[in-house]
Order: C-alpha cells, then structure tokens, then sequence
C-alpha cells in the first residue's frame, strides 16, 4: 500500500522516442522526416518517433516506429541521448530518448513510406523541424561522425556490395567536406576489412570500377581493438 501511495501522489509525465534515421543515396546523406499529423505543431515537419507503451522498453518502441515506417526489421540504431528540458513539448510534459538509425534507402519500403507521408531530405536541404528535433539531428550527426572515426560505417549505409569511391562519397557525405581520395584508398584498404572481388560497376564508366564486400571477421576484430579510423 505504501508503495502504491508513494508513486500515485507525484507527477505523472510521458516519455516518448524520437528516430534520426539516416539513409545514404546518390553520394548524399539523407535524413527521414514527415509532417506531424497532431497538434500542437500540426503540419509542421518532424522526426518519426512514438510514445513508449507501458509494456514496451525504450529500444522496443524504436524498433516499432522504424518497422512501422520502413517496412524493416534489421535496422542498426543506437540510443543518442535522453531529452528533458521541462518546456520542450507544449502538449504536456514529455521526455523523448532519442535514436539514430542507419539504413540503406535502396531497402525500405517505399510505399509504406510514402503511406505515412515521410520523405527523405538531404542534410543540407532540411526544412526546420518542429520541438527540439533540428538539436536531436545536430548531436546524431555528430555522433555518426565520431563513430566514423572507428567503424567503418558503410556497412549499415552501403549496399552488400559497393565500390571504393562509393565508399569515399559515404565518408564525404558524412564529415561534409572532400576528401583526399589517395589516403583514404591506402588508409582502408591496409585494415584489411575489404574484399575485392571480381565484378566491376561498369554504370559510370566503360572500364568500370572493382566491387568490394566488407570482411565481417576482420571488421569485428578491428572493432574489438578500439581502433581509430583517423582520416
């Protein structure tokens, strides 16, 4: 009874998931966003997100908005950080755990996307996005870039498989400014994570460019051995 008595008499609020889904396409990092359907900021572009059901953990309910939305249930995310401030919904008073997820847009369900009114946006092309959302994008891609430091991202953003400059373009897209094509070439390749194989991307050029795989054991060790990917 005591215990019953002590959690009805304190304030009650909701906790919600927002997701920075980030998907890679045409040498461009994009961004999954839709106009919210509910007031207040009704109409007003925003992150996909949920409240968390009392049944459901936190991941849970992410991996619920990213099925719902994409039509996938593999999806890579990672929790970003709790959101808190006490005026950030003006709705009622909400705590959102944010979450961003990598995808590969030539995966998703487009209908299914298209069904619940979401596009996607390159980074440098976003409208504003409503509550604390374009802070939640700023501290994901931040984080995306400092894990990119020591994991070769592409494994979530590129297809199965890929060629070198596709891979350049990831990191470029990713940091937002060129790269020195030469170092990284010889930087990655002597991880040995690759595989080269014996198909070429002939969609550019006649000559064609070699296709990769990544080398999942190889991968998982580097990883394991904190490696810093420096660029």
């Amino acid at each position: 009874m005591e215990k019953r008595d002590y959690y009805s008499c304190n304030d009650k609020m909701y906790v919600a998931t927002d997701c920075i889904v980030f998907g890679f396409s045409a040498d461009e990092l994009k961004l999954l966003i839709f106009q919210r359907r509910v007031e207040p900021h009704k109409g007003q572009w925003s992150l996909i997100g949920s409240f968390v059901k009392l049944e459901e953990d936190v991941d849970s309910a992410a991996q619920r908005v990213l099925s719902e939305i994409t039509g996938l249930d593999n999806v890579y995310f990672d929790q970003l950080k709790t959101y808190g401030a006490a005026e950030r919904d003006p709705g009622y008073r909400c705590i959102s755990v944010g979450q961003y997820a990598l995808i590969r847009i030539d995966e998703y369900d487009r209908e299914l996307v298209e069904k619940h009114g979401a596009f996607w946006y390159k980074l440098d092309e976003l409208p504003p996005l409503c509550l604390d959302h374009d802070q939640m994008v700023r501290d994901a891609l931040k984080e995306l870039r400092r894990k990119a430091r020591y994991q070769p991202i592409g494994f979530e953003l590129l297809p199965e498989k890929f060629t070198l400059p596709q891979l350049i373009s990831l990191y470029e897209a990713i940091y937002q400014k060129p790269l020195d094509s030469r170092n990284f070439r010889k930087k990655i390749l002597s991880l040995n994570v690759l595989i080269k194989l014996d198909e070429k991307d002939k969609s550019n050029s006649k000559k064609g460019a070699f296709l990769y795989e990544f080398n999942h054991a190889n991968y998982k060790a580097l990883l394991e051995s904190g490696y810093n990917f420096v660029l």
